[in-house]
């Protein structure tokens, strides 16, 4: 059954469609190079961005929603709570994206209910299977791909409209039929499952898995338009990337008043009132002690996992998700086996499951302590002491185990050494975090820290919104107290080995050891909700608030290159209505070296000369090359059609090997085209042309002399890695012999 939404879902007259390439296609890329050269005239670069109380929340607002049907959604909490969780983000998401494209409210209800209920078979899927750690075997897969009819059974049952029900199955249809299932293609998939599907991967793909990280939003986006036309509706992915990050803040008020107005229990619209069981005789001296332990555990070095009797894990601190690489959100619910951890005795043999240690304390009751190695960052195994200590109560026996990791390698850990830079002489008298000076060679031992170990990196700028109004009205002692509660917040949410530090006025930097450009982004968020609801006493019991841009540290990058990247998605904050978080940038990536760039002399015309292709379409792309000339300081020399030279130079205190090595300047040819490739699948459905852009780039050193540096090349390499990150793009083929 197909669905066909009013007009605010049809894009205005004109406007390219990935799928459906116009006659006057190619002329759109002058324009685009035209405009790039303009923007780059104004700005200089031319030539002359498990907590039970949040638990109880999310059931509150799903049962809103759901009404009688509500109870679903907690039972699919209690089965495997990050699966609800998802469930509800993306029902959220949803709910943004049909405000931005103005649904009409009947069908915007009916897509918050289906992606709300989109998981509800896994129900029916064995606990095994869920928190399975290692690959899935093909029975686990049958049990999976069984949950959609389990689905369609449940709410069948549950009295859901069928409608409904077809959303929901169809949700996991390909657009282009591919899947080889029984479920309906192309524009017979139901539109509200299309928007559905989309939003589903998009939340899966920036979220942490136990068996990999959280994509940036960037990469997310990417892939997305790569599988346009074969997995999902091109036409509304093009809609669902133009509505990310514009005016969010009020999107998401407004879905927040949407679905809180509904929790109000004596509106007569909920069919029952929610309680809070908490125990009658609680004593408050025990909560205030419950609240230092918390904090001791979160700030710990070393790693705590609390787990059940059955190991399934209840607490996994950020000592943890530091020491293994593994985030809370995705350890929670899992199996603590040497399996998990891929635990190794001291000579080096790998540990069976059935020689768990903790297993060992919980069935014997004794606490044991063993030198063993686990899995970490990057895959390279630590030495760890394990403390397995059992926990046991006088009326319920054992309820389970603590199990305390601490770092037992004599090198120490990268956190450690940043953390050696935190002396008095370095701090702003204020606010007692990182003055400017501290920060600026924080960065650069940072960047150059994380290059060489290839760990994420990531740096988050942080303004206070309207400061300037705060002065006016409340005073300048005020204000320095909005700047000291705003800095002693920031270092609250940090962990150790973060660097927080005051960049100029209201302005704040923080660089995030070991963080990833989505966690990044979720801490950066922590802080901005934490801050909006901290009453400030100076200004008569009001709040402040804040704007965040985030960027990672990417292939090329320089100290300059990503803080002036991060400045931007702070600028774009600002600009998209301020109290948000904006992530630019698509973050590290594994290097594929090509084995010509090892043939290359110093000689001929050119250093360089390859061809790259991003899966986007060419708007997107020069938006990217925005970024990178913004970021290098590049200028431009002249566009030409399809064409455009830049002028740029390494000089970033991160390209130069010595403080005696002069930086080099290089010029970049780019050929811009956009392609429209051909696709259909077995059946003849989906048949369209779907747009990438492919950009022919040459790298020469500006002047001649630079071409006889033996390092000039490899510099070159380094500009092309930094480009080939802002486009998110790869290389077509190896690249060609430049001409001699």
């Amino acid at each position: 059954m197909s669905e066909t939404l009013p007009s605010p879902l049809d894009l205005p007259p004109g406007t390219p469609v990935v799928g459906h390439a116009g006659a006057d296609e190619p002329s759109r890329i002058p324009v685009l190079l035209q405009s790039l050269e303009e923007t780059a005239r104004l700005s200089g670069h031319a030539a002359a961005e498990l907590d039970p109380k949040v638990t109880q929340f999310e059931d509150r607002l799903a049962a809103a929603r759901l009404g009688l049907a509500g109870s679903l959604f907690t039972g699919l909490r209690c089965k495997h709570p990050p699966t609800a969780s998802h469930c509800l983000r993306v029902a959220l998401g949803c709910s943004r994206w049909a405000a931005a494209l103005e649904m009409p409210d009947a069908l915007r209800t009916q897509l918050e209910l289906a992606a709300l209920l989109h998981d509800i078979g896994k129900l029916g899927v064995p606990d095994s299977v869920l928190i399975k750690q290692g690959r899935l075997q093909p029975e686990d897969l049958a049990a999976l791909n069984r949950a959609p009819y389990q689905a369609k059974e449940i709410l069948e049952r549950a009295g859901a409209p069928q409608k409904l029900i077809d959303v929901v199955i169809a949700s996991n249809a390909w657009y282009d039929g591919s899947r080889g299932d029984s479920q309906p293609s192309g524009e017979d998939i139901p539109v509200l499952a299309r928007f559905l599907s989309i939003v589903d991967a998009y939340d899966s793909m920036t979220t942490d898995h136990v068996y990999r990280p959280a994509k940036s939003q960037e990469r997310a986006v990417a892939e997305l338009f790569q599988c346009a036309g074969s997995q999902f509706d091109p036409g509304l992915v093009r809609s669902f990337v133009e509505q990310l990050g514009k005016n969010y803040a009020e999107r998401s008020a407004e879905v927040s008043q949407r679905w809180l107005a509904q929790l109000d229990t004596g509106s007569g619209n909920l069919p029952w009132e929610f309680t809070s069981h908490a125990p009658s005789g609680a004593d408050p001296a025990s909560s205030e002690l419950a609240m230092f332990e918390k904090e001791l555990i979160d700030h710990m070095h070393d790693g705590v996992v609390f787990v059940s009797p059955h190991r399934q894990i209840l607490l996994w601190n950020t000592g943890a998700e530091r020491m293994t690489g593994v985030g809370s959100s995705a350890a929670v619910g899992q199996t603590l086996t040497p399996s998990l951890l891929v635990m190794s005795a001291s000579d080096g043999r790998l540990l069976d499951d059935t020689e768990c240690p903790i297993a060992e304390a919980i069935n014997t009751g004794a606490p044991n302590v063993q030198r063993m190695s686990v899995i970490g960052r990057k895959g390279k195994h630590i030495e760890v002491d394990l403390h397995s200590i059992p926990v046991c109560s006088p009326s319920q026996g054992i309820l389970g185990a603590t199990v305390l990791l601490h770092d037992a390698s004599s090198e120490a850990s990268l956190e450690q050494r940043c953390q050696a830079l935190h002396v008095e002489m370095t701090k702003d008298p204020m606010t007692q975090v990182a003055n400017r000076a501290e920060f600026d060679r924080a960065l650069a031992m940072f960047v150059d820290a994380h290059q060489e170990t290839g760990l994420p990196c990531s740096l988050i700028m942080a303004d206070i919104d309207h400061f300037k109004s705060i002065n006016d009205t409340f005073g300048h002692q005020a204000g320095d107290e909005a700047i000291i509660s705003f800095a002693t917040l920031l270092k609250a949410v940090c962990r150790t080995g973060d660097l927080v530090a005051r960049y100029g006025g209201e302005e704040f930097a923080v660089l995030c050891a070991d963080c990833n450009n989505a966690n990044a982004a979720m801490r950066a968020e922590q802080m901005r909700r934490a801050l909006s609801e901290t009453v400030q006493s100076e200004l008569g019991g009001k709040s402040i608030t804040a704007s965040f841009g985030v960027s990672e540290l990417q292939a090329g990058d320089t100290p300059e290159t990503l803080l002036r990247r991060s400045d931007r998605a702070l600028l774009q904050a600002k600009d998209q209505g301020r109290n948000q978080v904006v992530q630019l940038g698509a973050g590290m990536d594994e290097e594929q070296p090509k084995k010509s760039w090892w043939g290359f002399g110093s000689w001929g015309k050119s250093l360089i000369e390859t061809t790259l292709v991003t899966n986007v379409p060419i708007e997107v792309a020069v938006e990217k090359l925005k970024g990178f000339i913004a970021d290098h300081d590049a200028k431009i020399l002249k566009t030409a059609e399809h064409e455009i030279r830049i002028e740029c130079s390494d000089a970033g205190a991160g390209s130069l090997r010595r403080t005696g090595d002069r930086p080099v300047g290089f010029v970049l040819d780019l050929k811009l085209e956009e392609e429209f490739i051909e696709r259909e699948n077995s059946v003849g459905l989906a048949k369209g042309a779907y747009a990438q852009t492919t950009a022919a780039v040459t790298i020469r050193p500006r002047h001649e002399r630079d071409r006889r540096r033996g390092y000039a090349t490899e510099r070159a390499r380094k500009l092309l890695g930094s480009l080939r990150s802002y486009l998110m793009a790869r290389e077509a083929d190896l690249e060609t012999s430049p001409s001699k």
